[in-house]
């Protein structure tokens, strides 16, 4: 009943229903808890959660609408015959006063938009390097202290190149995949491996001296240098579909495992010269096996399946790093992405 009131009602004011699906068993409220992200609470009232934006009412007694925080309650009303979703902050966030003074909101305790903590670490120390030349002429790790040719935190080590005279914090990196398309053998970027950092202390001539101030492993004679990057980690990825039509492929698992499942880091083949944004939901595509068709003897693809969705949450010139959001089935190496 309720769903084919909801059909007349889009069907009344002209609506596409085919823009927003509500998921079936959608509830009319629910109450934010602790834990929750933007991405579970939007699959609960959406067939595809990155359309979240298109249900989004703003609430005039909500300065930042962009923000959730547990305890909200969210409704899902009509206006103008259209879906929409509001929020009642409710007593527990205070009221607003109409008076001409700021008025702060605890960003750091607002609802993510997906789990930070699964990609902390890539937002915080991996780096991608788009041009092999760079990587070369990086400083690098000349000696170690007492001629040690393996060092580790605490150490003081030296290290040869250009320096940044205004920087003098640096990170340290081992060279590790070189990533090439799959399909045009183009050289898409070097995956950096973080060692560890190190704070340049002194510098004579083109040999500087640091110390070691953290390390994952032990640091290398050869390792290379680079400016240490600030990623402010964006509580607010907003799910949205990409602008451009993206044919990309997985092409890598920085974390090494072979099958991936939800909540998994991939590298995919396109990046911000392709039109991909943060925020970017993709269609993982299950490579369809080859079989052999037995009675023309013939081999035969079998078509591609949908069988997951994932979050691009960092990009670079030509790569990007998603975070696979839901899996049908086990994902894999050379998968396709698509548009959702």
């Amino acid at each position: 009943m309720r769903k084919t009131l909801l059909a007349l009602l889009l069907a009344v004011s002209g609506v596409v229903q085919a823009q927003v699906q509500l998921k079936e068993g959608y509830p009319q409220r629910y109450t934010v808890v602790r834990g929750d992200t933007l991405w579970d609470i939007s699959g609960k009232f959406l067939r595809e959660p990155w359309k979240w934006p298109e249900i989004w009412h703003a609430n005039p007694q909500v300065a930042n609408p962009d923000l959730i925080y547990p305890g909200d309650t969210l409704t899902l009303q009509f206006v103008d015959g259209q879906p929409r979703l509001v929020v009642d902050r409710g007593v527990s966030r205070g009221t607003v006063k109409l008076s001409p003074q700021v008025r702060r909101s605890p960003v750091a305790e607002a609802i993510p938009s997906i789990p930070l903590e699964k990609i902390n670490a890539f937002l915080l120390s991996n780096r991608i390097v788009d041009d092999a030349a760079d990587f070369q002429k990086a400083p690098y790790i000349l000696a170690g202290n007492n001629e040690r040719v393996l060092s580790g935190m605490g150490d003081r080590i030296y290290a040869r190149g250009v320096f940044d005279p205004a920087h003098s914090v640096y990170g340290l990196f081992r060279q590790g995949k070189v990533y090439t398309d799959p399909q045009t053998k183009e050289f898409l970027g070097i995956n950096a491996d973080d060692i560890g950092t190190g704070e340049l202390v002194a510098t004579e001539g083109d040999v500087g001296t640091l110390n070691l101030r953290r390390t994952i492993e032990e640091v290398r004679l050869g390792d290379r240098l680079f400016v240490s990057e600030e990623h402010p980690v964006n509580s607010m990825f907003m799910p949205s579909a990409p602008q451009a039509q993206i044919h990309g492929t997985i092409i890598d698992v920085p974390r090494g495992v072979t099958q991936i499942g939800v909540m998994d880091v991939v590298t995919i083949n396109k990046g911000r010269r392709d039109g991909l944004a943060e925020g970017n939901v993709l269609a993982v595509m299950k490579t369809g096996e080859t079989v052999r068709d037995r009675v023309t003897g013939e081999a035969v693809k079998v078509p591609d399946e949908r069988s997951g969705l994932l979050m691009v949450f960092r990009t670079y010139e030509k790569l990007s790093y998603g975070l696979v959001l839901t899996a049908t089935r086990s994902l894999a190496v050379l998968d396709k992405v698509r548009n959702p």
